[in-house]
């Protein structure tokens, strides 16, 4: 074999290798590069899976909250006037819908965002308020004004609050959005704390009257 035979084959043995080693380090790559995006693509649908069950979970406490908060005014509204038609009244559905509404605003203080859960403190110092009407009914000195003072809570402010509550759900949850909800809030909640506040005078000057009438 001469010198030139020599390293044709000699350079023909080292393209071969040398393609070889080269479509190997390019196919190591490739599935490197495949794996990465896999991977990345895994990582986003775990996100997005993520995300929506806490979306999901935030409708259910939402949609669990709006719930207890409108059967507990009805609970409320309902045995007002059965007590006025002289219907007996069983008190134990009433404690029930207080526990649920009690239950249910327990857990969404622990995840409600501030403004939302502004809205649902209101609420719920309007709905004991509410629970301290019914109570109070028996003893009130003046039975008619009484009982025309607790339908207006409860078709009135406490009815605005139960749906400034559902409103502001629905905004958070990006379902009904306006721009000028959040000065309607705020005026709703200022007519709402004014209420609560005056009923609230009405009920202790009329215990005090009860108390000093015994």
């Amino acid at each position: 074999m001469d010198v030139t035979t020599l390293a044709v084959a000699l350079i023909s043995v080292g393209g071969t290798l040398g393609g070889t080693l080269g479509g190997a380090v390019l196919s190591q790559r490739a599935s490197r590069a495949e794996a990465a995006e896999q991977n990345q693509r895994a990582d986003r649908e775990r996100e997005q899976e993520r995300e929506g069950q806490a979306l999901q979970a935030k409708r259910d406490l939402y949609a669990h909250l709006n719930t207890a908060a409108r059967a507990y005014r009805i609970a409320a509204q309902d045995s007002v006037r059965a007590t006025e038609r002289g219907e007996s009244v069983d008190p134990a559905l009433l404690d029930a819908a207080k526990e649920a509404w009690a239950d249910q605003y327990s857990h969404a203080q622990m995840a409600l965002a501030k403004d939302v859960l502004q809205v649902a403190s209101a609420l719920n110092r309007s709905l004991q308020i509410g629970y301290s009407v019914v109570k109070q009914l028996p003893s009130s000195p003046d039975a008619g004004e009484a009982y025309q003072r607790a339908k207006t809570w409860f078709s009135g402010p406490l009815s605005d609050g139960v749906y400034l509550l559902r409103v502001t759900l629905r905004h958070d949850l990006g379902i009904e959005v306006d721009t000028h909800f959040e000065q309607a809030r705020l005026q709703m909640l200022t007519a709402l704390d004014a209420s609560e506040k005056n009923l609230e005078r009405l009920l202790a000057a009329e215990r005090v009257q009860a108390a000093g009438s015994s």
